[in-house]
């Protein structure tokens, strides 16, 4: 199907539309598939609900918390560059 090709549906008594299959196969949207609906200007957006919720550094800030001294810039570069050659060792 072309992007262009327009596509014509009804909507029921319940306020259910069945959204062509062609559009849903492509969009790999299956049964089950939570979608935003956003009204726009000119009709209706819809769009795949994201699989998780927003977060904000704020809501995850502390979460393991760390018991200790605070490590330095360079203990930091330290840790990252021996992580990097291990991974690099095994491969």
């Amino acid at each position: 199907m072309a992007l262009s090709e327009r596509l014509t549906t009804t909507v029921s008594t319940k306020g259910q539309v069945i959204l062509p299959k062609t559009i849903r196969a492509r969009l790999h949207w299956d049964a089950g598939t939570r979608l935003v609906v956003e009204n726009i200007e000119d009709g209706v957006l819809l769009k795949a609900a994201p699989a998780f919720a927003p977060t904000r550094p704020e809501d995850v800030f502390a979460s393991l918390p760390w018991h200790g001294a605070p490590k330095t810039l360079a203990e930091m570069d330290a840790g990252v560059a021996a992580e990097a050659k291990r991974r690099h060792a095994r491969d």
